[in-house]
């Protein structure tokens, strides 16, 4: 009994905590550390955490449009030496459509790595939208005012006949409003550039926006090798045949080759002078067309629904879209005002223009975010369609150049009849 009396007693005493044990033997062998002797985490800066993934995308997508620039330019004097043409004033091929293609054939030839799509996606998204703005420094109504005043009235009539018919006969084929839009405004206006202001501002697609390109592409580029034989057989003067070039040829590069290609095969000067200009004026009006588009096509996707309310033109705006008509207006005001007030010369204005408005925003910027295009574009999404995008560019091609026709026939006969 004492025994067991005795067991009992020393099974109330607690059992060593073994581990604190342990931790006080260590700290005896080993002290802790202070908090100045603790090592130091690296972190990378805040900025590098943020907009590192970015950068493989957008290199990735740099590189494949600065490759387009390049092997445009090697191309198009050879296309020229097909017409019997020399060329020193440029290619007449858009670096944009061939970066957009060499990043079509890396997709869909190669796999490219998970990590450059959210760069890829940012290029698309954030770089396309500050190229938009930039480009707007492209444009100034003073310019039209002083170079191109007669024409304004055939240039309205050429794109109210492109915008009016293209996106009514896409209805009638069964074709997509987004895609009806683009190939409205690339037919119609200013070719690749009116496409890429207008593909975020209708939030388009990589499908809708590669079958957009690819008809400014092909009838821009027939246009460009065969009407300047038309207009020389058919329209009597040098500004008629200039007027009608510059009308009816899509895209700028594809308009300075054509009007290139008539002044040296049949010795005018004056009809590619008129083509630049009237093409200059077509491009103007992208200020205007961008804002009206978007606001048709979101009262016609508005229509379709139960409802809903249609929406205000400030709504179906995007705010850079509204930069853009900001950075048109800051061009043609200061065209009235830099050089007359002495802020920069001549020649110091038209370089910051050139370095804004072609340099940053049309070369880099939206040559950067179209190759992006390119390299999210899968070929099986361009499958199924079918050639309905094509009948759509050609009869679009067709109203817009037979409209030009019309109009560069009637402006002298116009002209004299508002003088007399």
């Amino acid at each position: 009994l004492k025994m067991a009396a005795l067991m009992r007693s020393v099974g109330r005493f607690r059992r060593p905590n073994l581990h604190a044990l342990t931790c006080i033997n260590s700290d005896i062998v080993r002290p802790r550390r202070s908090a100045d002797d603790q090592p130091q985490t690296t972190t990378a800066p805040a900025y590098r955490r943020q907009f590192g993934h970015l950068v493989p995308g957008i290199a990735a997508a740099g590189f494949v449009a600065q490759s387009g620039f390049i092997l445009a330019d090697a191309l198009g004097p050879y296309l020229l030496a097909l017409q019997g043409v020399e060329s020193s004033s440029g290619s007449p091929l858009s670096g944009i459509p061939v970066a957009i293609l060499l990043g079509f054939a890396a997709r869909n030839t190669t796999t490219l790595p998970a990590y450059l799509k959210p760069g890829l996606d940012f290029a698309k998204a954030s770089i396309l939208r500050a190229g938009i703005i930039c480009v707007g420094a492209k444009l100034s109504m003073l310019e039209v005012a002083t170079l191109g005043a007669q024409g304004v009235p055939a240039v309205m009539l050429s794109i109210t006949a492109g915008l009016t018919f293209i996106p009514w006969f896409g209805r009638r084929l069964g074709l997509p409003s987004k895609l009806n839009y683009l190939v409205a405004a690339g037919s119609s206006i200013c070719g690749v550039t009116a496409i890429s202001a207008l593909g975020p501002t209708i939030k388009a697609n990589e499908q809708e926006t590669a079958f957009a390109v690819a008809n400014v592409v092909a009838f821009g580029t027939l246009n460009m090798l065969l009407l300047p034989y038309v207009a020389h057989a058919l329209l009597p003067t040098s500004q008629q045949a200039g007027m009608f070039l510059g009308l009816a040829v899509h895209d700028t590069a594809q308009v300075v080759g054509s009007a290139l290609t008539y002044s040296q095969v049949f010795n005018d000067e004056l009809a590619m002078q008129t083509a630049v200009v009237t093409k200059l004026t077509r491009n103007v009006f992208l200020a205007a067309a961008i804002p009206g588009l978007a606001f048709m096509h979101a009262r016609e996707q508005a229509r379709g629904q139960a409802n809903v309310k249609l929406p205000t033109l400030s709504q179906a705006l995007p705010m850079f879209v509204v930069g853009f008509l900001g950075m048109a207006a800051l061009r043609t005001t200061g065209d009235m005002t830099v050089v007359q007030q002495g802020w920069l010369d001549s020649a110091q204005w038209q370089q910051l223009i050139r370095v804004v408005g072609n340099e940053l925003g049309g070369h880099y910027c939206l040559g950067t975010a179209m190759a992006a295009v390119g390299l999210s574009t899968q070929l099986s999404s361009l499958r199924g369609v079918g050639p309905k995008p094509f009948i759509l560019g050609l009869a679009g091609a067709a109203v817009v150049g037979t409209t030009g026709f019309t109009a560069a026939m009637a402006t002298p006969t116009v002209a004299a009849w508002l003088t007399g």
